[in-house]
């Protein structure tokens, strides 16, 4: 989120300034700034693990556990190298320092087509990774957390490993290569052997090792296994604690009432009635902070005290700039827009609007894909105790350090004065990114100070006061020659622009230049196409958009999938053989493709359900976050509803950490593409949502889910992303199957058949 802000700050320094701090050494990422802190007999032997005297190895995390099983995965790089047994690991939240910035989030987001390996995209990666340890944040998001920490953290464990040799080698004076270590014991050929515990105070003060010798990918014992969660007890036993689970002695609870224009103000309110309810403390005015709406909150004894109490708060709401708009009017803005930009184009190749006009048949279409709410189950909590000039704020956050200084600022208080607890995260999808919810839970601790106060929103305020995936029109024009082959493309999209708000609200940097994830999906794909042009024009609306699971890949793969399926049935092909085709020079697209394609069946012929419905089988292709995806969907008909029974995935993501957090990863991604897909659509109407619970915008139930089959794809790769890549595709491979099965192109989300 801060690329553009550091890039222009390095450049206004100097181009040699820049370039002679670029070519020195990496800051290394083991030791934070500060010593961890000594906690229950443990030793820390570098910032990202503790080794304790009954032998647990307890591993730092600087992510946030949102049920992607990132825990458990990096876990797993750690222990590999330090040669632990899983049993002995444990995990904990990391503090707040830039050892633990995200290096890899930032870099993936320079504008660079993934087949672009060249010197300058190199080079701005590096200096990019370089910045972010420097002056970058914490966040956990674009499927970065184990491709930014594969080398830190296999590094802390083999450092850790070679600090124990060295404290058992001194112990029984030795040389350290005679030391051998497994299962979380160091021994030596004499027969001497001492533990994990036993050794860490010692090799505490060894040292780190200058350098380390990382295993051979053949040497692995660990990474490649399907081990089992480390937070999967927990999580099965309700011992689990998520931010609306803390109970600090005196808690009390506020509840919110934001106005429902989105970007709202707050003229005046009567909170007669509601002081007078039982358990009522305090009723106070929110004000519009980091990008929400303006309100009113209520403190009570309980949430339900709270939550009653606040509806008998007579309230005169101010209108907001969105108030003029409403569904229709933004999509008759959009396509207004397409209609007088050509916008600002990601990728070119060739001629494509000469190649439109000598084509033998051109191709055109128009897609449509809503406004979308993350609806995360937990919804909006954050608890605040501020006491004697110090705070301690539970969260639920994606960005724990903005998250504490957020705090820091809306509280009055030095960041170091705010102790910040991650509990787990009841998903996220990219709404815990956001500071809204810890700014108001500030407000309100503060109005109470002394007092631990815990603010929740409603279901309904969650969703009618959420940063929504844009709404976004995307059209189409490519052209055949007489054989068929695919000679130009073109597409240009309108949407809002995601960074430049975030940037704005959160970080209260002015955002400017194209935005990467409005095109992303459409612009940066395998496709060999012999012409194109792939652009995107950013149009200015008054509705809050933020970060959504797959951001631009969302919709902009359905764009595209379903209209290269168009192209395959204009040019008289099956659609597999047409979109092999266009991977000649990508061999592992074009394996992960076929892989998905055998797996499902695909040259089979049409099959019938046991209830004697017709079904069909509809492909997609795409690569988001590193990682590749082929997904086909087994559709049928009933009543007019879209029925999927069946997704057949494959996936690349490079090497497999652990196939069975993949699997689960892309089950998930699945059924969330598939509510989009199926169901979901926020609609505006004069600047408010319409849409206030799972009544009015429903998530795929459990009747519903399709079997997902997973498949990976074997890979010594760097490892990609995974919580991610799974989503796009789902959308247009049923629109495709749809297609197949009623000659119906669909081109609009939610796909809805006619009555």
């Amino acid at each position: 989120m801060k690329r553009r802000h550091v890039l222009a700050a390095i450049a206004a320094g100097g181009g040699v300034l820049a370039i002679g701090w670029g070519l020195m050494p990496p800051s290394q990422r083991l030791n934070p700034s500060q010593p961890l802190v000594a906690i229950d007999k443990t030793t820390a032997l570098n910032g990202w693990v503790r080794i304790g005297k009954d032998d647990t190895v307890t591993v730092v995390m600087s992510k946030s556990e949102m049920g992607q099983g990132v825990f458990t995965g990096l876990a797993m790089l750690l222990a590999e190298e330090l040669d632990a047994r899983w049993d002995q690991v444990r995990f904990e939240q990391s503090p707040n320092d830039n050892i633990y910035n995200n290096l890899a989030g930032v870099a993936d987001g320079l504008p660079f087509h993934p087949d672009n390996q060249g010197m300058l995209k190199s080079g701005a990666q590096w200096l990019v990774r370089k910045t972010m340890r420097e002056v970058g944040i914490m966040f956990t998001g674009g499927s970065t957390s184990i491709k930014d920490l594969w080398l830190p953290m296999r590094e802390a464990g083999a450092s850790a490993r070679a600090m124990l040799v060295g404290a058992a080698a001194q112990q029984w004076h030795v040389p350290t290569n005679e030391c051998d270590v497994k299962d979380g014991v160091v021994s030596h050929g004499s027969g001497k052997k001492a533990t994990f515990g036993e050794l860490s105070a010692a090799a505490a003060k060894v040292g780190l090792p200058p350098e380390v010798k990382l295993k051979s990918l053949d040497d692995f014992i660990l990474i490649g296994q399907s081990l089992p969660r480390l937070d999967a007890q927990a999580k099965g036993d309700g011992s689990a604690v998520y931010a609306t689970d803390i109970r600090p002695p005196g808690l009390m609870f506020a509840s919110v009432r934001m106005n429902p224009m989105l970007g709202g103000t707050l003229q005046s309110f009567d909170d007669s009635k509601a002081l007078a309810s039982p358990g009522v403390k305090k009723v106070l005015a929110i004000d519009a902070l980091h990008g929400s709406s303006a309100g009113v909150a209520v403190v009570a004894a309980s949430t339900y005290q709270a939550m009653k109490a606040l509806t008998q708060v007579e309230v005169k709401w101010d209108n907001a700039p969105s108030s003029a708009w409403s569904s229709d009017s933004i999509t008759a803005q959009l396509g207004k827009a397409l209609d007088s930009d050509t916008g600002f184009a990601y990728f070119s190749t060739g001629d494509a609007a000469d190649a439109l006009q000598k084509a033998a048949r051109t191709v055109k279409a128009e897609y449509l894909a809503p406004y979308l709410a993350h609806a995360p189950m937990e919804p909006m909590g954050c608890t605040v105790w501020l006491k004697d000039g110090a705070a301690q704020v539970w969260a639920s956050t994606q960005v724990p350090d903005v998250a504490a200084k957020v705090a820091a600022k809306q509280l009055g208080i030095d960041i170091n004065k705010v102790q910040l607890h991650i509990p787990m995260l009841g998903s996220g999808f990219g709404r815990r990114l956001e500071m809204d919810i810890i700014a108001q839970a500030c407000m309100v601790a503060k109005a109470m100070e002394g007092t631990p106060v815990q603010t929740v929103w409603s279901r309904s305020e969650d969703m009618q006061h959420d940063f929504y995936r844009p709404a976004c029109i995307s059209r189409f024009s490519a052209g055949l020659d007489a054989q068929g082959q695919l000679v130009a493309w073109q597409n240009t999209s309108a949407s809002q622009s995601i960074v430049p708000q975030v940037m704005a609200r959160t970080l209260g940097l002015a955002g400017a230049g194209p935005d990467k994830t409005t095109a992303e999906g459409a612009s940066d794909q395998a496709y060999e196409w012999p012409h194109a042009r792939i652009a995107h024009v950013a149009v200015d609306l008054p509705i809050p958009v933020g970060f959504w699971r797959s951001v631009g890949h969302s919709h902009q793969a359905f764009f595209k999938e379903s209209f290269v399926d168009e192209m395959a049935f204009a040019a008289g092909k099956n659609p597999l053989d047409f979109r092999l085709g266009l991977l000649k020079n990508h061999p592992r697209h074009a394996k992960v493709l076929q892989t998905a394609a055998d797996k499902s069946g695909w040259r089979q012929a049409p099959t019938v359900g046991p209830d004697g419905a017709p079904r069909a089988l509809g492909l997609a292709l795409h690569e988001s976050f590193g990682s590749i995806v082929a997904q086909v969907a087994e559709v049928s008909v009933q009543n007019q509803k879209i029925v999927v029974h069946r997704v057949v995935c494959a996936i690349d993501c490079g090497m497999a950490v652990n196939p069975q957090l993949i699997a689960q990863q892309i089950e998930s991604a699945v059924v969330f593409g598939l509510s989009a897909a199926l169901l979901g659509e926020i609609t505006i109407d004069k600047g408010r949502v319409v849409q206030s619970n799972f009544d009015n915008y429903p998530v795929l139930r459990i009747s519903q889910a399709p079997m997902v089959e997973t498949h990976i794809i074997e890979s010594q790769a760097h490892p990609e992303g995974v919580g991610e890549p799974g989503t796009p595709p789902v959308a247009p491979a049923v629109a495709n199957a749809v297609f197949a099965l009623t000659g119906q192109r669909l081109r609009q989300l939610p796909l809805r058949l006619p009555a």
